[in-house]
């Protein structure tokens, strides 16, 4: 019997996306002018209000003020009516330095280190556990319900951007996509599309301005997200597909003024949007040598390769540390039965970390994760994305202006380990 398997996505309008791209934006800043930071950077917003906290240990001052704005402004939040904006919303910042308890278990190292001194010397920034998933199911090897949950909301936030095809659109966001399933695991259609749009005011009744949103989403929005997937995905679309748009009514009340926001609330849409498995950390605000971020990277570097490498269908890798400790705890691995090679999942792990450096400095190293890459990553996923490389500028137009050319994004999901992969395996 089928089965229906659901995710959900939020647009950067909403929030905690907020939250979460205000601390990358500092995150990226730290690193931009003292690649050593060491920062852990929560955000709080809400009507009128940000709030800053969190520890940092860096040669270098910001002004985080100037930083978040920008962030609220770039978002769409600019306009009074919001209650929120980015030009005349309270800042109060409370960050301190960092424990040097926490840090005298990361912060080992010199910089005429040879690598393997400081990859024994830089121990875990915390304990926990992470986590990596991938699927064949989709081109970018991510779950198929949060894959397409991002591109409706990432079509609508360049809808509202454009402002010509549907003008009444404000920045908050939510879509869910609910997928019915085979007994064999395979996506047969799409049962249901939830979107939910803050939009302006609207002159009419209540039940004009819903069958206009209702018309422009699935006569503008829907299109184009169908016109950028791949055939096979576009097919899962059908005449018995529902769709709940803006299924409360009204939703001109939102943002920070609607409801207060809080990094790393959304961990689920930066990962796999339910399927799989969370190690419980958050990404944003956390520099590398957290390995709630930079280890979830690499299990999702590991994951993607094993199943583009053809060894698996499927798979869930879990990696575990202990704070100051720079080895790993344990290494699991999850094929869902999927497995292609004569191996067990265990052997399958052993394998794995043979391939794989995963001590934190090398796991830095590896996937370049000591640049200023992260506000990219604040919103529709951390995971899924394309990798790419480009300038990215800090400061335009003041005297501390600086360039760094030629950053490498999303390193993550580069398929640079495939031929070692099957190598290792044989294949």
């Amino acid at each position: 019997m089928s089965y229906l398997f659901t995710s959900e996505s939020v647009s950067e309008g909403h929030p905690d996306k907020i939250a979460d791209q205000i601390s990358d934006a500092l995150i990226d800043h730290f690193l931009a002018y003292d690649k050593d930071s060491k920062v852990a950077c929560e955000t709080l917003v809400t009507t009128g209000q940000v709030i800053l906290a969190g520890e940092v240990k860096s040669k270098i001052y910001l002004d985080v003020q100037g930083i978040a704005r920008g962030v609220i402004n770039e978002i769409g939040y600019t306009k009074g009516e919001y209650m929120f904006d980015g030009n005349s919303c309270g800042i109060l910042s409370a960050i301190h330095e960092q424990s040097p308890d926490i840090n005298m278990g990361v912060d080992r190292i010199t910089d005429d280190s040879d690598f393997e001194t400081k990859a024994n010397a830089q121990g875990a920034g915390d304990q926990g556990i992470m986590f990596g998933y991938a699927t064949n199911e989709t081109e970018n090897y991510m779950p198929l319900a949060l894959d397409l949950a991002h591109a409706l909301l990432k079509e609508l936030s360049a809808v509202r951007r454009e402002g010509t095809e549907i003008e009444y659109l404000r920045p908050d966001a939510k879509s869910q996509v609910t997928i019915e399933y085979s007994d064999e695991h395979k996506p047969i259609r799409i049962d249901s599309i939830v979107i939910s749009t803050q939009h302006d005011p609207f002159d009419s009744s209540n039940e004009v301005m819903l069958k206009k949103i209702n018309e422009d989403i699935k006569n503008i929005l829907i299109p184009r997200v169908k016109a950028k997937l791949h055939t096979d995905i576009q097919k899962l679309f059908d005449e018995s597909t529902k769709y709940h748009i803006n299924p409360t009514g009204n939703f001109v009340i939102g943002g920070p003024h609607g409801d207060t926001g809080l990094t790393g609330r959304k961990i689920i849409v930066d990962t796999y949007g339910g399927k799989g498995a969370h190690g419980g950390g958050a990404f944003s605000g956390k520099d590398p040598s957290k390995v709630d971020r930079s280890a979830a990277y690499a299990m999702r570097h590991i994951a993607k390769n094993l199943v583009a490498a053809g060894i698996v269908d499927e798979v869930l890798v879990q990696v575990s540390y202990a704070i100051g400790i720079a080895e790993p705890c344990g290494l699991y691995v999850n094929t869902y039965g999927t497995s292609k090679v004569q191996y067990t999942d265990g052997e399958i792990a052993e394998i794995i970390k043979k391939l794989f450096d995963l001590r934190p400095y090398a796991i830095e190293q590896s996937l370049k994760l000591r640049n200023p890459i992260y506000l990219e990553t604040a919103a529709y996923g951390h995971m899924g994305r394309t990798h790419y490389v480009a300038d990215k500028i800090f400061n335009p137009g003041k005297p501390n202006e600086k360039i760094i050319k030629d950053l490498e994004f999303f390193t993550w999901e580069k398929l640079d380990r495939v031929e070692d992969i099957k190598k290792a395996f044989g294949v």
